[in-house]
């Protein structure tokens, strides 16, 4: 079990001083260290470490590191808007498609449009649970105005698709797609519409895509990290894709899973500057190296980042 004491912000500086780390500006890095933890900031020199010694390699900076957690940090703000795209065009699509499917705004109660009834079962109540804590007026005015509403039971008045999915989180659409009858002429359709012929390839994109939002959302750093979920290669597309698949490394790392974000809002909207918005992040901080986040190799030479 770790106990070790804790630093005053002149010993958090001292210990970095007689690891090596050099500084342009005391003062800036104790102002930083005073609101981003020192823990917190480690990860961002991980790679500047010698193996041997556990000491920083020469001419390693603080500065230096505070770019880079202020480059992920500007990363991710553009992410979070790439994926609110997603998000609103899965819930519309989803909606869209089921709904004119089958002829109601109560197919999500039917459970035999999905494959494990379990599943399906957790998924109602995650989607009403998710509705009745809802502030928006159209939730509150539903539950106020329905007197055999029960947020823990399957039956009572339920809300139209069109309305409940509208509360639903990123995890709950990923998980509720996940779980439709597989290779289902519905599950199909949506694929489709995103210009995959595979619902499975939609299915672990939209798996890492949450992830990747949660990370965001909670302001989760992306440098270094490895993520829990990688993005299937894809099988079959409508558009140009990569020239090759990506390695393990590209989709474990950061990489996969903006690759396949940047895809998915393109067919929502081609017009989207996502793409030159992390490219010009780049530009403008070119000592920072990207590879740390996995693009790797001849990333530029793929087709969706030309």
């Amino acid at each position: 079990m770790s106990n070790q004491k804790p630093r005053t912000l002149e010993e958090q500086l001292s210990r970095l001083k007689n690891r090596g780390m050099e500084f342009h500006d005391e003062q800036l890095a104790k102002d930083y260290l005073s609101r981003i933890s020192y823990f917190r900031l480690k990860y961002f020199w991980m790679d500047m470490i010698d193996e041997v010694s556990d000491d920083f390699k020469d001419d390693v900076y603080f500065e230096d590191i505070i770019e880079r957690y202020e480059f992920d940090k500007s990363l991710r703000q553009i992410l979070f808007d790439a994926i609110e795209t997603l998000e609103v065009g899965l819930r519309t699509r989803i909606i869209s498609t089921l709904s004119l499917s089958t002829g109601t705004g109560l197919w999500y109660l039917n459970n035999s449009l999905f494959e494990n009834k379990g599943y399906h079962k957790d998924f109602v109540l995650d989607l009403k649970y998710e509705f009745n804590r809802s502030t928006d007026p159209f939730a509150r005015d539903f539950i106020r105005d329905n007197n055999n509403w029960d947020e823990e039971s399957l039956d009572g008045d339920n809300p139209d698709a069109w309305m409940i999915i509208e509360t639903a989180t990123f995890g709950t659409l990923s998980k509720m797609y996940k779980n439709l009858k597989a290779q289902s002429p519905l599950q199909s359709a949506i694929a489709n519409e995103f210009g995959l012929y595979s619902s499975k390839d939609l299915s672990s994109w939209l798996e890492a895509i949450s992830v990747l939002r949660n990370a965001v959302a909670h302001h989760s750093r992306l440098w270094y990290r490895i993520f829990a979920k990688k993005p299937v290669n894809i099988k079959g597309h409508r558009d140009k894709w990569l020239n090759q698949d990506m390695t393990d490394n590209q989709r474990k790392r950061a990489f996969g899973v903006i690759s396949c974000l940047l895809y998915l809002v393109n067919t929502l909207n081609p017009n989207n500057t996502l793409k030159e918005e992390i490219l010009q992040l780049f530009t403008n901080h070119p000592k920072v190296p990207v590879y740390m986040l996995g693009f790797t190799g001849d990333w530029k030479e793929n087709p969706i980042w030309k």
